[in-house]
């Protein structure tokens, strides 16, 4: 029971897109600090870990065991956004207000996610639930 708890794919997925959501809210952060920099470009994370962790997934097939531990999500530039002032800033404060309100609301989804697969396994080990 407590194997497959822990080892269950949505935990797993979960967890990892978690540390994506922590990573991007940094990122958000980021931008939002530095909306009036000149030069500065939008940090997001980093489109390969995104790719990656599709490619684990995919088709429903189960990661490889240890495949996941070494992929954690990155800041890097966003290449899909381009310079919105002259100054060459490429961030648009607007769209960082609602990626945050977006990512908040994947967190609170994610954190749910993974606490309940916490505590099936607090209650395979203490046959409680509270």
């Amino acid at each position: 029971m407590i194997e497959a708890v822990v080892t269950n794919t949505n935990y797993q997925l979960a967890r990892k897109l978690l540390d994506a959501s922590v990573v991007r809210q940094e990122a958000i952060a980021n931008n939002i600090a530095n909306a009036d920099t000149p030069g500065y470009r939008r940090l997001d994370v980093s489109a390969d870990f995104g790719q990656t962790l599709k490619a684990q997934f995919a088709q429903g097939a189960k990661p490889m065991p240890g495949a996941l531990a070494s992929l954690t999500p990155r800041l890097a530039v966003d290449p899909t956004v381009h310079a919105v002032r002259p100054d060459g800033n490429s961030v648009e404060i607007e769209s960082e207000l609602m990626a945050m309100s977006r990512n908040r609301v994947d967190h609170e989804f994610l954190t749910e996610l993974v606490s309940r697969n916490i505590k099936q396994l607090k209650m395979a080990i203490t046959g409680r639930s509270q």
